[in-house]
């Protein structure tokens, strides 16, 4: 790290040398993910579980519709409905007269968990607006918006449909 020193030798700022914006997003992120995990503590949740919980906020939906739309296997989303069963997060939704569809849909378990990961955002949110000051927390708000349309992500986002990072 390199300071900006002031003409009495004091320093002004300390910046980060080489840091270009995608790895300052990405560290942001993570550290951001493991204060949200932190609030779920004791919930068994993970952060894969995420994105499948987000697609059914918007209703009950079946592994192979929810594959669909996060553009990943049928197969993964089967696994992370098999955790979320057992870990009490979701559970069946009726499926109309057709036996074989299995939407799956939140249970109050999970409403709570997806309340408790919203309030930790908040504070979050709230933390960085005090730091950053009003205007410039709002801009910074704009920009990211701006950047997340400019990467065709914020439709997705819209649609609760974002595709989990692949794991390596």
């Amino acid at each position: 790290m390199t300071a900006t020193i002031h003409n009495y030798g004091c320093v002004l700022k300390e910046e980060l040398p080489g840091l270009d914006m995608s790895s300052a997003l990405t560290l942001l992120g993570d550290a951001i993910t493991q204060q949200v995990l932190r609030a779920l503590d004791g919930t068994g949740l993970r952060p894969g579980h995420g994105y499948v919980i987000q697609r059914l906020l918007t209703g009950p939906a079946t592994a192979t519709e929810i594959a669909d739309d996060l553009g990943v296997s049928q197969q993964a989303v089967s696994k992370v409905f098999r955790e979320l069963l057992s870990l009490g997060h979701i559970e069946v939704a009726a499926a109309g007269d057709d036996r074989r569809r299995r939407p799956m849909a939140l249970t109050a378990t999970g409403r709570h968990a997806v309340e408790t990961a919203r309030a930790a955002r908040r504070r979050l949110d709230a933390q960085l607006r005090e730091a950053l000051g009003a205007d410039r927390f709002d801009t910074t708000m704009a920009a990211l918006r701006t950047a997340l349309d400019a990467l065709g992500l914020a439709d997705r986002v819209r649609r609760r449909a974002v595709r989990p990072p692949d794991e390596a």
